[in-house]
C-alpha cells in the first residue's frame, strides 16, 4: 500500500520523522549533559531543540494521518497505525509541556516534571518508532505495490513490474 503524500515519488511522512525525532533525542540528551555539568548552555539548547522537534512532529504527523486514512478499514495495519498515531501524539503533548513548564522557569531551566515529561517523551517515541516500523516492515504500509530489489528508480517513468520479475 502506497503513500498517499509523495514528493519526487517518496513518501513525505517517512521523510519527514527523522527530523522530529532527532531533535527530540538531542534534546534529551542536552538534559542529561546539563544534569551532569549544571552547564547552562545544555538547558537552553534542549529547550530550543525541543521547540523545533514539536513543530516538526506536528508537520510529520499531519503527512502520517493522511497516510493513515488511506489504510484499509478493520485491518491490522489500521489498528497499528491509530496506535502509532495516537501514541505520537502523546509525545507530542508531553515534550510541549515539557517545554512549557521550561518557559516558565528562569532561563529555561528543566526542573523535575519537565525533565521527567521528555524523558517518558523520548522512551514512548522508541516504542511508536517500532510501532511505525512494524507498518512499513511487515505490513507494508507506505511501500510501493512494485517494489523490488531491481525497481527502476522513482523518479524514471519506468514501471517496476518488469524488473520485479527477473530479480525479486
Amino acid at each position: 500500500m502506497e503513500s498517499r503524500a509523495k514528493a519526487m515519488g517518496h513518501g513525505v511522512h517517512p521523510i519527514l520523522i527523522v527530523f522530529p525525532l532527532g531533535l527530540l533525542a538531542t534534546a534529551v540528551i542536552f538534559d542529561i549533559l546539563y544534569l551532569a555539568t549544571d552547564r547552562t548552555g545544555f538547558q537552553i539548547s534542549a529547550a530550543y531543540t525541543m521547540g523545533i522537534g514539536i513543530l516538526g512532529g506536528l508537520l510529520a504527523g499531519l503527512f502520517g494521518f493522511i497516510d493513515w486514512r488511506g489504510i484499509p478499514a478493520g485491518t491490522r495495519a489500521k489498528r497499528v497505525g491509530a496506535v502509532h498515531g495516537l501514541g505520537n501524539v502523546l509525545v507530542l503533548a508531553l515534550f510541549a509541556a515539557s517545554w512549557f513548564q521550561r518557559l516558565a522557569a528562569t532561563n529555561w531551566d528543566p526542573h523535575a516534571p519537565a525533565l521527567i515529561c521528555s524523558f517518558v517523551g523520548i522512551a514512548l517515541a522508541g516504542v511508536t518508532g517500532w510501532l511505525g516500523g512494524e507498518l512499513v516492515e511487515r505490513l507494508g504500509v507506505g511501500v510501493s505495490d512494485e517494489a523490488g530489489v531491481n525497481a527502476p528508480s522513482s523518479l524514471s517513468r519506468r514501471s517496476a513490474g518488469g524488473a520485479r520479475a527477473r530479480g525479486a
